[in-house]
């Protein structure tokens, strides 16, 4: 047989025969076979190179490793989903709606599990798997393509149609199914690794890794739930037949997928599942409610983050009861003080739990917490575990308890605690801890989003002087970085590549960086949206600020403040002299997915 027809032959059965193992799990041929087929592509691949076909198999093995991940910018936002946490949230939901459609409108669901894992977008063009991304902050993301490769749930050409002149960007959840986990991690306990502590953060690291090859290692399977940008291509007139679409092209789907009439049999089915949730094969976190019309969809748009026409209906909390074997304090940005249970390790809810907060000195004493007590301890969704009481009948008299410190525990200095709040802070502004805290903050991925600097490089840079203020980051050598203990040359420069990324900014993103008290992500957004230009907002009166819808009084009090400081103004101007450039809001919207 020609060369380039054998080629051609064999990537299209074995990605068949992949399909028919990965996704319909029912093989038609042994693993033997398989391999043979495999490796006789392999062999030709190696002699005729120029006939590798884009969608071959042996893609999936891995590439060799990147530098470190480029940036991709969503042409349409991967938004995130506003919450309903119970039955009657949810009926709240259906109300929302239909006080925006015509009441005579027929008004259909669809219900599928709320994946607990990684969200990522997967762009075809001419039906072949051309960039993988990452959902980042919703606006951009990371190239992952090479790593997303790998994953044999994830078809390298769209089956069952022609695509020629089609762009098509789906987007699911990247997971491990339960049973994948477990064997992963008692992989690598044997290897003398350190086990993951949940499914999703094994596959968020999974996905990060320059080195696709170890991707490829990994057990991870993908589930699409929609669709991003599209062309060349007319959608169906529901997300329903979307989900047919899916289904044909190749694509694993939710096991819990049903179109419903009206929201009463919604609600049914997130009764039944919260209680079957822990049957099922992979992590679920709750069930996610869509209009099913595309034109309905339209109709209702979108809230600044989220899609009027879609909800996540979480789960209830998980809560189990273990030991408070401590108490340590927290120093925040604001030099805020948080009480935090360091706990003997529990499992909630497919999670390995070992710390939890405990808010305040109040909150400590309102619960009669004791050092050595049986605590019941609550995890729900992305939620920061909490203490919520304490199991007195488990008490034998060894419990001690807890005085709160009245010197902070990273520079000794003297706390105070404000009439009418609720938390001690250090108002020492040389802190450390608080320094460290606050650069963590500012790297964070609603701010700078500054990929590699962790807790533990960060408080190296502090330890070593190199970093005294956030505007210092810009101000970073390579040779600075590698001389420090831990860090060698590559680690240097996926650093300053990393902070030189950073430089381009949204308004909305630098303002959350900045960490001025009271000021979220929500109200960073408002701010931005309000004063389009950090001049503008830098002049802004606490009247004028009064005046945003979600900001009171005590908010602008402190945005007056922030920006009346002279070192923050310093701070500020030395980073814009250093190459930080702040776009308006919709600069990252434009474009393509690329």
């Amino acid at each position: 047989m020609d060369p380039k027809a054998e080629i051609d032959k064999l990537t299209e059965e074995l990605n068949e025969h992949c399909y028919r193992y990965y996704v319909l799990s029912d093989p038609i041929i042994s693993d033997a076979e398989y391999d043979r087929l495999y490796r006789r592509l392999e062999e030709l691949e190696r002699r005729y190179p120029s006939f590798k076909r884009a969608d071959s198999p042996t893609h999936r093995v891995g590439a060799p490793p990147l530098e470190g991940f480029k940036t991709v910018h969503h042409r349409v936002p991967m938004l995130s989903l506003s919450n309903a946490m119970d039955a009657r949230e949810i009926l709240e939901f259906d109300s929302q709606v239909r006080r925006k459609i015509p009441p005579e409108e027929k008004l259909q669901y669809t219900v599928e599990d709320k994946f607990d894992g990684v969200a990522v977008s997967l762009l075809y063009v001419d039906g072949v798997l051309e960039l993988g991304a990452t959902r980042g902050d919703g606006f951009k993301g990371e190239e992952i393509t090479e790593n997303v490769r790998t994953i044999k749930s994830i078809p390298l050409r769209l089956r069952g149609g022609r695509f020629d002149g089609t762009e098509i960007e789906v987007r699911g959840e990247v997971l491990f199914l339960k049973e994948s986990f477990e064997a992963l991690n008692e992989e690598r306990i044997k290897k003398g690794e350190p086990p993951f502590a949940n499914p999703r953060n094994a596959a968020s690291g999974s996905l990060r890794q320059l080195d696709s090859s170890i991707t490829a290692a990994r057990p991870l399977t993908f589930y699409a739930y929609g669709i991003g940008a599209i062309s060349g291509i007319k959608l169906p007139e529901t997300y329903w037949e979307l989900t047919s679409w899916l289904k044909e092209w190749g694509f694993n789907l939710s096991e819990n997928l049903s179109l419903v009439e009206g929201i009463d049999k919604a609600v049914e089915i997130y009764n039944a599942a919260s209680q079957a949730r822990h049957s099922l094969p992979y992590e679920v976190d709750g069930l996610v409610i869509k209009v099913n019309s595309f034109r309905l969809r339209d109709a209702l748009g979108f809230r600044e983050r989220s899609p009027r026409w879609a909800v996540a209906a979480k789960f209830p909390p998980v809560e189990e009861i273990t030991t408070l074997k401590e108490i340590r304090l927290q120093v925040g940005r604001t030099g805020a003080i948080t009480p935090v249970a360091i706990l003997e390790p529990i499992d909630i809810g497919g999670v390995t739990v070992s710390r939890a907060t405990l808010h305040n000195e109040d909150e400590i004493r309102r619960k009669g917490i004791k050092i050595g007590d049986r605590v019941v301890v609550r995890r729900q969704g992305d939620v920061i575990p909490a203490v919520i009481a304490v199991v007195e009948s488990q008490r034998d008299g060894s419990e001690k308890e807890f005085i709160f410190p009245k010197e902070c525990p990273s520079c000794l200095s003297k706390l105070y605690r404000e009439e009418g709040e609720a938390a001690y802070r250090c108002l020492n502004p040389l802190c450390p801890a608080k320094l460290e805290a606050r650069i963590a903050h500012f790297c964070s991925r609603g701010g700078a989003d500054i990929e590699g600097l962790g807790e533990k490089i960060i408080r190296l840079f502090v330890k070593e002087g190199l970093v005294k203020k956030t505007a210092d980051l810009y101000r970073l050598k390579e040779d600075d970085l590698s001389k420090l203990p831990g860090l060698g040359e590559q680690s240097a420069k996926n650093l300053i590549s990393a902070i030189d990324k950073s430089r381009t900014i949204r308004l909305s993103s630098f303002i959350f960086a900045l960490g001025i008290r009271h000021v979220g992500s929500r109200t960073a957004k408002a701010l931005a949206a309000q004063y389009k230009t950090l001049d503008a907002l830098l002049s802004a009166r606490k009247e004028d600020l009064e005046s945003i819808p979600d900001i009171g009084s005590e908010t602008a009090e402190e945005i007056v403040k922030f920006f009346s400081d002279p070192a923050e103004r310093e701070n500020i101007n030395e980073m814009l002299e250093a190459g930080v450039k702040i776009v308006e809001e919709g600069s990252f919207q434009k474009g393509r997915l690329e």
